[in-house]
C-alpha cells in the first residue's frame, strides 16, 4: 500500500526559520534508511505558506488566493510517499522519525487510493488510461 506521510507545519516552519545543521543531518540518515529498506518513492520539503497559493472552485469560477495562511496546524511543511505492507508498519517507520521541527509537531500518514479502491466507477478503459499515463511519466523521470 502506498501512504502519504506529511509533514505538519509549525509556526517556525511558517516564519521560513530553516531547520538546524543536525536534524539535516538526522533527516539525511532517516531518509537513507526508508530508501534502503524500498520504501521511499518520494519526499520533499515544502517553502511556507506565505510563498503559495490556493486556488478556489465554485463551480466554473476559479479564484486564486495569495498566502499565507491562517491555520498554521493545517498546513504542511513537507511530504514522503511511501510503499509499504500495513499502516501499521507506516506508523513504526514514522515513530522512528526524528522531531522534524524544534517545538512540539505532527506528522499525518494517510492511504492512497489505489484503483481498486474505485470499484466499477474505474472502468477497464480508464484503468488502461491511467496505466498508460504511469507508464509515460515514469520515463520522463
Amino acid at each position: 500500500m502506498r501512504v502519504i506521510v506529511m509533514v505538519k507545519a509549525s509556526q517556525q516552519s511558517e516564519a521560513g526559520v530553516m531547520p538546524s545543521q543536525q536534524l539535516l543531518e538526522d533527516m539525511g540518515r532517516y531518509n537513507e534508511a526508508l530508501a534502503k529498506a524500498g520504501i521511499l518513492l518520494a519526499g520533499e520539503g515544502l517553502h511556507p505558506s506565505n510563498k503559495g497559493v490556493r486556488v478556489r472552485f465554485e463551480g466554473a469560477t476559479r479564484t486564486v488566493i495569495d498566502g499565507p495562511f491562517a491555520e498554521t496546524g493545517e498546513l504542511l511543511a513537507g511530504f514522503w510517499l511511501w510503499q509499504v505492507r500495513s499502516m501499521e508498519e507506516a506508523i513504526e517507520w514514522v515513530r522512528r522519525c526524528p522531531n522534524p521541527h524544534d517545538e512540539a509537531s505532527e506528522i499525518e500518514i494517510r492511504p492512497v487510493f489505489e484503483a481498486e479502491d474505485f470499484g466499477e466507477e474505474l472502468t477497464p478503459e480508464l484503468r488502461e488510461r491511467e496505466e498508460q499515463l504511469r507508464v509515460e511519466l515514469a520515463t520522463r523521470h
